[in-house]
C-alpha cells in the first residue's frame, strides 16, 4: 500500500476496485492481522471501495473471518472491539470513528491507491469461490504466493474441481492433477508418480508425512470430504521437507470453521450398487463468533465391477475454531477413517512369461475370505498470533496413527504351473509432525521484503507383522512371526525462507534448511541396521522477473536428499542419494489472476543411487538374500516440459489442463546404464478438464474430462507393455433450485479397456464405463 504524508486534517486511504459493486455474499478467508490490511483484503474481495482514516486504523488488529458472507457482515466482525464505526452504502464502505461518523471520511480522490479487482488475490480458501484456482498458496516456500509468484510447477485442485469431477479421496485428486501418475500394484494398493520418482512426500495442512515401500498402503486414500483444496508443487520440495523424492509434495489443506452457519447434505448412487452420503455442518458455536466449529461425515458403500469386490468406508471430521484474543487463534481436529474392503492381495495372473492372459474384468482371482482393512486417525492443532507490525508465529502438530490389516492370497509360477500362497499381515505406522514458525516483513536498503524462520520435527514408527503359507477353501490362521519389520525414522530440521524484493518487478528467494536425520530398522530374526546423518544441507533459490501486468518468467534451484537402506560389502549403508532440481519457465495470471498458467522445463540430476556391486562378493555377506551387495555409483536424470492451466476462461467456463514431458534415463549404472528409469512413468501425458454453464440455460452445466498417455512399460515386466490410451468422462448439472444441485457423472464413456498398475506378477484392471448421480442440498 503507497504511504502518504500525514496532514494534520486526518487523510483517509481508498482502495478502487476495478468491476461491479456487488453487495452480494463473498468467499473471504482474513487471519487476524492488522486491521487495515484486513480492510484491503476484504476492499478487493468484494470488489468495493474502502475508504477509512489511516490514523484510525493504526494499532489495531482485526480478528479472524473465514466464510462466505455479505461484505458488511465482514465488515462488522473486522470492527469488532475496535471502536471504529462501519457502513457500506452502494459500492462504498466507510470506517470511522464513532464521534466523526456524521462528518464522514474525507476520500483522496487523484491520490487514493487503486487495486488490481483479484477477489482471489491474498485468499486461499477456495470453498464458496466457485473457482478453479487460488489466490495464495504456502506449500513450496511457507511465504503467503500465488502461483504466478511461486518459481516452480504447481496445481492447485480447489473444492468446485473435486465437486465437479466427482473426486472422492486423493487417489482422484491425484489422477486429475497435471503431472502425477496413480500407480496400483494391487488390487487395494498404489503409488503416486511424477517426473520419474515415487512421491513420498504427502502434507496434511503444510506439514509433511514420509510415505514409504510400506506406509503408502496406509497413508494414501484420504476421504477429500475433509479437504478445502490440494495443493501440488513438482519437483524437489526440499526446503520444507528435507529429506525425500525430487518428485512432488501434496499438500491436503482441510476445511475450516465459517463464520457464518452453513450446512449441506449430499447424496449420490451409482454404478455397481455404489451409494455415498456426506453431512457437511458448519458455523459460530456463541453469540459473539469468537469461537467456530464444523463437522463433516461421510458414509459409503458398495460392490465393484469384479465379482465378489465390496467397499465401505466411513468418515468423521471435526475441528473447532477459537479466537483467544483480538490477534490470536487456536485451531484444534481430530478426523477418522475406516475402510473396509473385501478384496485380494494382488490382481489378476499374468502368463509365465509375464504377458496378459485377457481375463475378463470382471474375473476375481482369490479367495472369498480374503480382506483388505484400512484405519486411520488424526488429531491436529494450530496456534497462531499475529502482531501489530504485520508479523505472525505460528505453532502446528499433526498426529496420525494409521492400521492395516490383510488377509489374503498371491500367485506364482512354479515351472508353468500356476500356484498360490496366502498371507496375513498386520502394520501399525504412527506419525508425528510438529512445526514452528515466525514470519512477517522488515525493511532494508529503502524496500519490505519477508522472512521466514522455522524449526520442525518429524518422526515414523512402523511395525509390521505377517505370516504366509497354503491357500485353502476356509479362512486360514497363519502365524504373524514370519516376517516382521519394524523402523523408526526421525528427522530434526530449521530452515529459513526469505523473498527479496530488489525491484518492483524483481523478486529473489533464497532458502535454506538444516537437518539430522537418524533411522533404525530391524527386520525378520533380529537384525538391526541403523544410519544416521548429522547437519545435512539444503539450498534453495527462485528467481521471478515480472515481464508486464500479465507475465512472469521464473527459475529456480534447490538441492537433493534421500537415504538409502542398501547395503555395501562391509555392512554399512550406502550414502544418501544426492542431486539437484533445476527449472526455468514462464506463467501467466489473466483476468485479474483467475486464470493461472504456467509453461517449465526441469531438469534433475540423481547421484549415489544405489547399484549391484558386481566386483564384490556373491551372495552378499551382509545381506545373504542379495546376489550382490551395493555401491553408491548410480547416476539418473530426469528432464522434461511441464504446462498447466487453471481458473475461469469466461464468467460461466471453468478449466483446467496440463500437458507433461517426462524422459528418465540411467546416466550411470553397472547393469542399466543408458535404459529407461521408471518405465511405469509415460513419457507423454495429458489431462484436460473443463465445465461451462449454459448462459441461454443457467440452471443447467455441462463438463468433461480427458486423460490420456503414451505406452508405459511396468519395471520388472520386460514382456508386458501398457498401450497408449484416452479417457474421456461427461458430466451433466442441474440445479433444481437455490439450495438443491444435482449432477451426473459418466466416467470412461467409451468403455476404455486399460491397466491401473501391475506389480507383485499380477495384473490390475482400471474401471469400465460407469455413472454416478448426486444430488446436493445446502442451506
Amino acid at each position: 500500500m503507497t504511504h502518504f504524508p500525514q496532514r494534520s486534517l486526518a487523510l483517509c486511504v481508498s482502495l478502487f476496485i476495478v468491476g461491479l459493486a456487488q453487495a452480494a455474499p463473498v468467499a473471504i478467508n482474513l487471519p487476524a492481522q492488522p486491521l487495515g490490511d484486513s480492510l484491503q483484503t476484504l476492499g478487493r474481495a468484494s470488489v468495493l471501495q474502502v475508504v477509512y482514516e489511516p490514523a484510525a486504523v493504526t494499532g489495531k488488529t482485526a480478528p479472524q473471518v473465514a466464510g462466505r458472507m455479505e461484505p458488511g457482515v465482514a465488515l462488522q466482525r473486522l470492527l469488532a472491539g475496535s471502536g471504529l464505526v462501519g457502513s457500506v452504502q452502494g459500492n462504498v464502505v466507510s470506517v470511522t470513528a464513532p464521534t466523526a461518523a456524521s462528518a464522514g471520511a474525507v476520500e483522496l480522490g487523484a491520490t487514493a491507491v487503486s487495486a488490481q479487482g483479484n477477489a482471489l488475490e491474498g485468499i486461499a480458501t477456495t470453498e464458496g469461490t466457485g473457482s478453479y484456482t487460488t489466490g495464495s498458496m504456502n506449500t513450496a516456500t511457507k511465504l503467503p504466493l500465488s502461483i504466478r509468484e511461486t518459481p516452480q510447477s504447481v496445481t492447485v485442485v480447489t473444492r468446485q474441481r473435486m465437486d465437479d469431477q466427482n473426486m472422492t479421496d486423493l487417489n482422484d485428486v491425484v489422477k486429475n492433477t497435471t503431472g502425477v501418475i496413480v500407480q496400483s500394484y494391487g488390487p487395494e494398493r498404489v503409488s503416486y508418480v511424477a517426473r520419474g520418482f515415487s512421491v513420498d512426500n504427502l502434507m496434511y495442512d503444510g506439514l509433511p508425512t514420509d510415505v514409504s515401500t510400506y506406509t503408502q498402503d496406509v497413508v494414501t486414500g484420504a476421504d477429500s470430504a475433509m479437504f478445502d483444496r490440494v495443493e501440488v508443487v513438482r519437483g524437489a520440495t526440499g526446503l520444507m521437507q528435507g529429506a525425500g523424492n525430487p518428485a512432488a509434495a501434496i499438500n491436503m489443506v482441510r476445511k475450516k470453521p465459517t463464520a457464518d452457519l452453513q450446512a449441506s447434505v449430499t447424496a449420490s448412487a451409482g454404478t455397481w450398487d455404489r451409494y455415498r452420503t456426506e453431512v457437511d455442518v458448519s458455523g459460530p458455536l456463541n453469540q459473539q463468533g469468537s469461537v467456530r466449529g464444523r463437522l463433516v461425515s461421510a458414509y459409503q458403500d458398495g460392490n465393484s465391477f469384479q465379482d465378489y469386490v465390496e467397499r465401505e468406508r466411513g468418515v468423521f471430521y471435526g475441528v473447532l475454531e477459537a479466537d483467544v484474543t483480538d490477534a490470536t487463534t487456536l485451531t484444534l481436529g481430530a478426523s477418522h477413517q475406516d475402510d473396509n474392503k473385501a478384496n485380494n492381495w494382488t490382481g489378476l495372473p499374468l502368463s509365465a512369461a509375464g504377458t496378459d492372459l485377457h481375463l475378463s474384468r470382471s474375473t476375481y482371482v482369490g479367495p472369498k475370505w480374503a480382506y483388505w482393512d484400512t484405519d486411520n486417525t488424526q488429531a491436529f492443532a494450530n496456534l497462531q498470533h499475529a502482531f501489530d507490525n504485520g508479523w505472525k508465529i505460528n505453532l502446528a502438530m499433526n498426529k496420525m496413527w494409521a492400521r492395516i490389516h490383510m488377509l489374503g492370497a498371491y500367485s506364482y509360477y512354479s515351472g508353468d504351473e500356476l500356484s498360490f500362497g496366502g498371507g496375513n499381515y498386520i502394520y501399525t505406522d504412527d506419525h508425528s509432525s510438529y512445526d514452528l514458525y515466525a514470519s512477517g516483513p522488515f525493511q532494508l536498503f529503502g524496500r519490505e521484503h519477508e522472512l521466514v524462520v522455522g524449526t520442525g520435527y518429524r518422526e515414523e514408527l512402523f511395525d509390521g507383522h505377517g505370516g504366509y503359507g497354503d491357500v485353502t477353501e476356509q479362512k486360514p490362521s497363519y502365524d504373524l512371526q514370519g516376517w516382521t519389520l519394524k523402523t523408526d525414522n526421525s528427522q530434526v530440521g530449521t530452515y529459513v525462507t526469505t523473498r527479496w524484493n530488489l525491484a518492483d518487478d524483481l523478486k529473489l528467494i533464497l532458502g535454506g534448511r538444516l537437518d539430522w536425520y537418524d533411522a533404525d530398522i530391524e527386520s525378520t530374526g533380529g537384525a538391526k541396521s541403523d544410519y544416521k546423518v548429522t547437519r545435512h544441507v539444503t539450498r534453495y533459490a527462485g528467481l521471478v522477473y515480472d515481464i508486464d501486468d500479465t507475465y512472469s518468467v521464473y527459475t529456480s534451484f534447490t538441492d537433493i536428499f534421500k537415504p538409502q537402506s542398501a547395503l555395501d560389502a562391509g555392512g554399512s549403508v550406502i550414502a544418501p542419494i544426492v542431486g539437484k532440481n533445476y527449472e526455468i519457465g514462464v506463467k501467466g495470471a489473466y483476468l485479474d489472476g483467475r486464470l493461472n498458467a504456467g509453461a517449465a522445463l526441469f531438469l534433475v540430476n540423481q547421484e549415489n543411487r544405489a547399484t549391484n556391486d558386481l566386483s564384490g562378493p556373491s551372495p552378499c555377506p551382509s545381506a545373504p538374500t542379495s546376489i550382490y551387495c551395493s555401491r553408491a555409483s548410480g547416476e539418473v536424470q530426469s528432464k522434461g516440459i511441464d504446462l498447466d492451466v487453471s481458473g475461469a476462461i469466461t464468467d460461466n467456463w471453468n478449466a483446467s489442463a496440463g500437458y507433461t514431458y517426462t524422459h528418465v534415463i540411467y546416466k550411470k549404472d553397472d547393469v542399466n546404464q543408458g535404459n529407461r528409469f521408471s518405465p511405469e512413468m509415460p513419457r507423454h501425458l495429458l489431462k484436460l478438464n473443463t465445465t461451462y454453464r449454459l448462459p441461454q440455460f443457467e440452471k443447467w452445466r455441462v463438463g468433461g474430462t480427458l486423460t490420456a498417455q503414451t505406452e508405459t512399460h511396468p519395471e520388472g515386466y520386460s514382456n508386458f507393455e501398457q498401450d497408449s490410451y484416452a479417457l474421456v468422462d461427461l458430466m451433466v448439472g442441474y440445479k433444481v433450485s437455490e439450495n438443491v444441485d444435482t449432477r451426473i457423472n459418466f466416467n470412461n464413456v467409451f468403455d476404455r479397456s486399460y491397466y491401473s498398475g501391475v506389480g507383485f506378477g499380477s495384473l490390475n484392471y482400471g474401471d469400465p464405463r460407469n455413472a454416478v448421480f448426486t444430488v446436493k442440498w445446502t442451506l
